[in-house]
């Protein structure tokens, strides 16, 4: 592998949410305030979106790892469940003692009296949900009820989603419009702007090892804000393609060539540059031709 070649200690592009290569750009370090005020005021659902790769899963793990005492975090990764399936889910997060063969209404009540006795000790109980777009709308409905166990002074439960675009079409249907108005606190994650994609490139390279900040060229960078359109998860894949391929030539810095190699063997790059050409350049083109020809045309007598 090329560690050695560039001088680094571990692979600085891995996929896997590591909390320890999280870049504080301002998207989000905002979104992190967000989460972290909005969990601070006790109020209600607190939702997270942004498209795929731009970094939902990794603030998550950021915010389990931040969210210091008296809070109380159960964690579900994969939201896809029934009613009952989700409270159970929720009772094996909590460490709560249940019977499989109990009804849904049984392991309900032991979730409540778990949160009662939370609060009396004066903790905050958090239900964070990843990929809160793939959970069933009857589903979703039993969420909300869950935040109906309050007491006179406070919520017992606090729930925050995390999920893709598709997030907010599902929240629009009629049939869970409660929901949505419980949604007190809201974040969109953007893609990464150039200046950007070079921070996170050389924060992740200097976590690595790196001790240099000309391993990547200026039109490298630029290349790969190009190609992946400040996408984290798409830059993570092309940067570690371009290394490989920067290491099998023998160079020692990643120039614009090699980020192209790593975008051409990148089928999901491929398919995005494809979306950007007919979301961007085709209207352009087609409003450049329509103007040609009014432009040209034979002028019609009055």
């Amino acid at each position: 592998m090329y560690l050695q070649h560039f001088g680094l200690s571990q692979l600085p592009f891995n996929l896997t949410p590591d909390t320890q290569f999280f870049c504080d750009l301002p998207t989000h370090r905002e979104a992190l305030n967000v989460l972290l005020i909005a969990l601070q005021s006790g109020e209600g659902f607190i939702k997270i979106t942004g498209p795929v790769g731009t970094g939902k899963t990794l603030l998550c793990r950021k915010l389990l790892n931040e969210l210091p005492a008296p809070f109380v975090t159960a964690y579900i990764p994969n939201p896809h469940l029934t009613a009952a399936a989700l409270h159970q889910a929720i009772a094996e997060e909590l460490g709560i003692k249940y019977s499989r063969n109990a009804g849904q209404s049984r392991t309900l009540a032991q979730i409540n009296d778990y949160l009662i006795e939370a609060a009396g000790l004066g903790k905050k109980v958090v239900l964070i949900i990843d990929e809160a777009q793939a959970m069933p709308l009857e589903t979703l409905e039993t969420l909300r009820l869950l935040t109906n166990l309050e007491t006179e002074k406070q919520k017992l439960l606090q729930i925050v989603l995390f999920g893709q675009p598709e997030l907010d079409e599902v929240l629009q249907k009629k049939s869970i419009r409660q929901l949505r108005q419980r949604i007190t606190f809201s974040y969109a994650l953007q893609a990464l702007s150039k200046t950007q994609v070079r921070e996170y490139l050389l924060h992740r390279l200097r976590i690595a090892g790196n001790t240099h900040t000309d391993l990547l060229t200026p039109l490298a960078v630029s290349a790969l804000h190009f190609y992946t359109l400040g996408i984290p998860r798409l830059i993570n894949i092309l940067a570690h393609k371009a290394l490989l391929v920067a290491y099998g030539k023998g160079h020692g810095k990643i120039g614009w060539r090699h980020a192209r190699l790593a975008a051409l063997d990148t089928d999901d790059t491929r398919l995005l540059y494809r979306q950007w050409l007919v979301g961007k350049i085709l209207p352009g083109l087609l409003l450049l031709g329509c103007g040609l020809f009014i432009y040209f045309s034979p002028r019609l007598p009055l």
